[in-house]
């Protein structure tokens, strides 16, 4: 289906007369009538009914113009959008996010954003690791998170807050009772869920690790990444350690303190030549709202 075969079908539903029709659309009046017989056969029914002296439309027909007139409009709608002159499109700020918990830590500073600068409009892209950082590099977008030692080596990085290491429970678990926990506290702690190294930095992969010890693989439940992760511990199957990031906090959810590690570096990351003043502004912006978590 092309929108040749619909501007045809449209005209002749409007002036039920192939001869009129072909003049609107300054083809000829076989050409018309070949562009609805293809498109009758591809939707397989008549769209009119033809003789030698009329032409009307089968409540099939009647039926199409809806769907051909919404069609056309988009299609036009679509054309108009792309030919707008890019000096009259909107600044647009791309943020790469890698899990819903980098998605929530950005939400405060989206809201500062839009009242300084509400002609900015953000575009967020979750996206897995890998790509997300070819995307940076490619400059599809103009920043992404990351912690200090998982950071790409040839991108420019800016802290912006340092999160302490903490255990993730449901409210009724065991560990839930304690205000700070010691790694022989997760230990034996039950259950645990972990993540793999890709979605830890190095250091709180390893303090996850230490804190599996020496359990049986039915007291490990091994995930995929956080999404996976979190339902697990909210369900109460499991307990997790995680970074707590500012403003990433879920509800009906305990963050006890794991002192033992000491609070890791959590910034963005962007290319030198990315380094516009709409990104200077956000990252600004990002410093000033993203306070150390602090524990519960």
């Amino acid at each position: 289906m092309n929108t040749t075969q619909l501007e045809c079908f449209m005209e002749v539903a409007n002036f039920l007369n192939f001869s009129r029709a072909a003049e609107r659309l300054r083809i000829t009046q076989p050409a018309v009538s070949h562009q609805i017989s293809t498109l009758e056969d591809e939707l397989g029914v008549k769209l009119f009914h033809r003789t030698s002296k009329s032409v009307r439309l089968t409540p099939e027909g009647d039926l199409f113009t809806q769907f051909a007139g919404e069609i056309l409009k988009l299609s036009r709608l679509s054309k108009a959008r792309i030919k707008e002159p890019t000096q009259s499109a909107p600044p647009r700020l791309v943020i790469g996010c890698r899990n819903p918990t980098e998605l929530r830590f950005l939400t405060p500073a989206l809201e500062r954003l839009r009242q300084e600068r509400p002609e900015v409009l953000p575009v967020l892209r979750l996206i897995p690791f890998d790509s997300l950082e070819s995307l940076l590099a490619e400059g599809d977008i103009h920043m992404m998170f990351s912690f200090r030692e998982a950071a790409p080596v040839k991108m420019r990085y800016r802290e912006l807050t340092r999160c302490p290491a903490v255990c993730i429970c449901a409210e009724d678990h065991p560990l839930a009772a304690y205000s700070t926990l010691t790694v022989k506290d997760l230990q034996e702690g039950g259950r645990i869920a972990t993540c793999r190294p890709r979605v830890y930095p190095p250091s709180l992969f390893a303090l996850q690790s230490r804190a599996m010890g020496n359990r049986e693989t039915s007291q490990v439940l091994f995930c995929d990444n956080l999404e996976v992760l979190l339902p697990l511990v909210i369900s109460g199957y499991a307990f997790a350690v995680a970074a707590d990031i500012p403003h990433s906090r879920l509800p009906d959810l305990r963050y006890i303190p794991v002192p033992e590690m000491e609070p890791l570096s959590f910034g963005a990351v962007y290319t030198a030549e990315g380094y516009t003043p709409l990104v200077r502004q956000f990252l600004r912006i990002l410093s000033e709202m993203s306070s150390p978590a602090l524990p519960e």
